[in-house]
């Protein structure tokens, strides 16, 4: 064989290469978005999540999970897991459609469907592996919903949106609208006159209202009841996005539709299983009709591997907990956390808004500031990130500060004053 011979060093070219186009595009793209304050980083945990967590090897007063049971840690649900672990193994191997859908998996959806049977006339669950996986298999397949079988024609779909829904919202309605025909129109929950106004003169034959339950990055309830009232007088369906809301709201902690009393086939229900639940994962719940054509459409439970049995038993026993004596207690104790800061904290210059759930922004306007507040925070041994566009509207840059039943009122009580003397010192240097 001939052995190769480089060329001589003379010979070669030495010029640096020149980035290729795609390369130079996100430099650019990266730069732009430095010099507007709205780079994203991420931190390292080096422990469980609690109110007290290790980052980057510093403890750190922790108000910024959404683990609002204090769940995520519990002895119990850890000892679920542990035990299916040992049983069952690690990983569900394949979607639930295959060989995937375990006894686990069965046993969770039919809880969960316990959970909202009083709320949703013939209820069925189905479960997802994360939230955002279960909106866009679910608005996708419901806006399919008007591709009758055997007709030549496609009616289309009307979807109507709340203008502050999750990005997963934003993303299915995108997808489904790639898929069949579809018209958008974004509402404000603050005037629903104009959205019965659109209602009463749309034509379309297939309708679907789209709102979260609680509403993220402010901890506001959405008017689910005024909404499902329209969803019935203009025969649409009511896609209901309860993450922030189910374990936390209602009696037995069952969510937002316990928490309101409501009950209607229009109905869907998706909840999450990694917050107030404390593990991961999602589910919906819907008329056993329309469960039926989700298990046959949703694209993201089809064609996606099953969550591992041990997560699901987990979930379970964090069910268990939810509805049981204890998670009672801690809602109580939750509950009386965010009364406690809305007492304590007063502010002249930012916006406290006005929630009763664990989501308690402090709005502070400018995205510099807001970074700015974060680091005096960490530098103090506070964890409450800043909250920038395009997460939340312009100008409006936040502090999201969340609470846990594990925080203690002295906790929450002690934060309010340290927020109120930044403020004067920001205000008044």
């Amino acid at each position: 064989m001939d052995e190769f011979h480089p060329p001589p060093l003379h010979k070669m070219n030495t010029t640096p290469p020149r980035a290729f186009q795609a390369l130079q595009e996100a430099e650019r793209g990266l730069q732009a978005l430095k010099e507007a304050g709205l780079i994203r980083k991420q931190r390292l945990s080096q422990s469980a999540c609690a109110t007290v967590q290790m980052f980057n090897g510093r403890a750190y007063k922790t108000f910024c999970s959404n683990d609002y049971l204090g769940l995520a840690n519990h002895p119990a649900v850890v000892q679920a897991a542990q035990d299916a672990l040992g049983q069952f193994g690690l990983g569900s191997g394949a979607s639930h459609l295959i060989s995937g859908h375990h006894q686990a998996h069965e046993r969770l959806a039919e809880r969960l469907s316990s959970f909202q049977a009083a709320h949703i006339p013939h209820v069925q669950t189905l479960t997802f592996s994360t939230g955002y996986m279960a909106n866009l298999g679910v608005i996708t397949a419901l806006a399919s919903l008007s591709k009758v079988a055997g007709q030549a024609t496609d009616e289309g779909t009307s979807i109507y949106s709340a203008r502050l829904n999750h990005a997963s919202i934003v993303d299915g309605i995108r997808l489904a609208s790639r898929q069949s025909r579809l018209k958008l129109t974004l509402f404000d929950t603050e005037d629903l006159q104009s959205l019965e106004t659109q209602l009463m003169a749309d034509p379309m034959g297939h309708k679907l209202i789209v709102c979260d339950g609680v509403f993220s990055m402010d901890g506001h309830l959405s008017p689910v009841t005024a909404l499902l009232d329209l969803a019935i007088r203009y025969d649409a369906l009511l896609l209901i996005d309860d993450a922030h809301g189910f374990g936390v709201l209602g009696e037995k902690g069952h969510g937002l539709l316990e928490h309101l009393s409501l009950n209607s086939e229009r109905l869907i229900y998706m909840g999450t299983l990694s917050k107030a639940a404390g593990g991961f994962g999602a589910f919906v719940c819907a008329h056993q009709s329309l469960c039926a054509w989700l298990f046959q459409k949703a694209r993201s439970y089809i064609y996606t591997t099953a969550m591992p049995p041990s997560i699901a038993a987990a979930a379970l026993q964090s069910l268990d907990i939810i509805e049981g004596h204890e998670g009672q207690t801690r809602r109580a104790h939750l509950n009386g956390l965010i009364a406690c800061w809305q007492d304590t904290l007063q502010l002249k210059h930012w916006r406290k808004v006005g929630s009763t759930t664990p989501i308690q922004p402090v709005v502070v306007g400018k995205n510099e500031l807001c970074l700015q507040l974060d680091q005096t925070l960490q530098s103090m041994g506070y964890l409450i990130p800043a909250i920038r566009p395009p997460t939340v509207p312009l100008h409006t840059a936040r502090l999201r500060i969340t609470f846990s039943a594990n925080h203690s009122t002295e906790e929450v009580q002690s934060l309010a004053h340290v927020l109120m003397d930044l403020e004067n010192q920001v205000m008044h240097p």
